[in-house]
Order: C-alpha cells, then structure tokens, then sequence
C-alpha cells in the first residue's frame, strides 16, 4: 500500500478531479449490508466488524514503555511526548517503538487487540509497574505520561483546564479533517465536489479557530508548550507545512499567519524531529527510523543507513 494511504505525506498525490452533483444518486437501502470493498486506499483493511483476524502476540523490549505504532498524525503526537520528555532528562520514559503496519492489517493481530480493542494506532502498554497496563487512543497516552512524569501538563487549575480543552478539541477536530476532508480530497476513489467543499469549509474553520487563538499566545494553551501543542501539530501544523494530503495551497495555509508561525516554531525542536521519524516508513530514507529501541538508533538505524540497495 503506497505510505499516503496511512494519513500522512505525498507530494505524489494529484489535485482532485472533482464531480458535481450531477453525477449518480445513492439511494441508501433500508438495511446497509457489506458486500463489496467500499474503493479507495484503505478498502483492503476497512471492515464493520472488531476483534482479532489473526493469532499473533506483540514483541516486548527492554524498557518500561512499550509502544505499538506508524508515523501517522496520531502515532507522531506520542513519539513527540516521548522524545520531549527524554530531552528534558527523563531517563524513566525511555521506550521501544515497534512498527504497526497498517496497510498490511497488523492492527488486527490478537497481541494489538488486546492492548487496544479498537485496532487503532496508537497503543502503549506501561510496564513500569508490577502489571502492564495498556493505554488506547492517543489522547489517553498522552495524559497517561504527561501526569506520570509531571510534565507537560498542570497538574491543577485553570492553566490544566485549558491545556485540556484544547487536547479534546484537537481529538473532537481532527476527524473532519482527517476521515472528512483528507478522505475526500486524497483517498476516495472518486473526487465529488459537494464532500470536498464540505470538509474543506470545515477544515479552514478550524484553521480559523486556531489562527484567532495564537493571535497573541505562544502555545495554544498559553505561553507554555503542552500536550495540546503536541496533539494538534501532527496535523495542523503539518498540514500547515506541506506534508499533509498535498493540500496546502487548497486550504490557502499561508493565509493563517499565526498557525503557520506556531507551525514553525514547534517544527524546529529536536525533540518534534525525532518524534517524527519513529516508525516512519516513507519519506526521505534519513528520516525514517522503523524501530527505535535506544536513542542511539537515531544515528545508527535510519533506512539510509541499514535499508536495501537502491537497485535504480
């Protein structure tokens, strides 16, 4: 499956050819039924039914964390915590990083199941004490660690309450514009003008919400970069910067001069460019790092480094 069909980067991708309206009418059934792949990039692994399709257990590292995941949006929002927290000095959140290769359904294996019930990268299990405990959905994750580790996050009051508000708003957001907007411009297997205009509109508010918010603030939760910023950056303000859906200039990103200066701004931390290379498995080969099991692997595992010869 080609790496667009994970949410993330392609400069590959063409803009959309789109249908108006006056193309076919479905007309709903009265009982929906599933008979045949729905087309697009993620057909061969979209499913109305959970649980495990495969017996296959999950690999254990050496460190208290054991992350389950792909570069995609959501993975990098974890990495990026992981990677801020050992650059802080944390040395208690060190971490394996096993890749989940979506495209080939290994989310359904009964070992990922059962650390997250709804086969959704990404899934973190703490073994950091006596019993592992699994942690799903990536917003939980973040929580998890921000308070284990007393980072990243108030532990009280209205400063807690607004990083907050806007972790539940990126997790409440980012759908419309992920399985909305990035569905319909990049991955249907047909371009219809009323879903991409629809999505796009909703897309630019919400661009627009965050625009007015950074008027004047540093981060999006005040003048202290948080759990928020790390939420909403894999995906607004990489769409911002290019690497989402190839949908920059459509969106008109750069009319939003304070989301693309706080874009920018979180770009430019090492800690975002390592959190952006764990389980990358497409772009340029320096940046992806499959696996990470030692900050070491940065400098030593990179695929230009152990990848297979170019044969072109």
């Amino acid at each position: 499956m080609h790496p667009s069909a994970f949410g993330i980067v392609s400069d590959e991708i063409q803009k959309p050819k789109v249908h108006h309206m006056s193309d076919p009418i479905y007309t709903p059934p009265e009982k929906w039924t599933w008979e045949v792949e729905s087309g697009g990039r993620f057909a061969s692994i979209n499913r109305p039914i959970a649980g495990p399709t495969a017996d296959k257990d999950l690999p254990v590292g050496k460190h208290p964390f054991q992350l389950y995941s792909l570069a995609t949006p959501n993975g990098v929002k974890v990495t990026m915590l992981f990677e801020e927290l050992l650059a802080a000095g944390v040395a208690d959140a060190e971490y394996d990083a096993w890749l989940i290769n979506i495209g080939e359904g290994e989310q359904f294996g009964s070992g990922f199941v059962g650390a997250n019930p709804n086969s959704k990268i990404p899934a973190l299990v703490d073994r950091s004490g006596d019993t592992p405990l699994r942690v799903f959905e990536s917003g939980s994750i973040l929580i998890h660690l921000a308070e284990k580790f007393g980072m990243f996050l108030p532990s009280q009051g209205p400063a807690r309450t607004e990083v907050m508000n806007w972790l539940m708003w990126q997790m409440g957001s980012a759908p419309f514009l992920g399985g909305g907007f990035g569905h319909f411009y990049a991955y249907a297997p047909e371009k219809y003008e009323y879903p991409i205009n629809r999505y796009a509109m909703e897309s630019k508010r919400q661009l627009d919400v965050l625009d007015r918010e950074l008027a004047d603030k540093a981060f999006i939760a005040g003048d202290n970069y948080s759990i928020a910023d790390m939420a909403i950056w894999p995906w607004y303000g990489q769409l911002c910067l290019g690497r989402l859906y190839s949908a920059a200039e459509f969106l008109d990103v750069e009319s939003y001069a304070n989301v693309m200066a706080w874009a920018k701004k979180i770009d430019t931390r090492p800690a975002t460019l390592r959190g952006r290379m764990v389980n990358r498995t497409f772009g340029e080969p320096e940046l992806q790092l499959h696996e990470r099991h030692d900050a070491g692997d940065f400098d030593t595992q990179t695929q230009d480094k152990i990848g297979p010869p170019d044969e072109s």
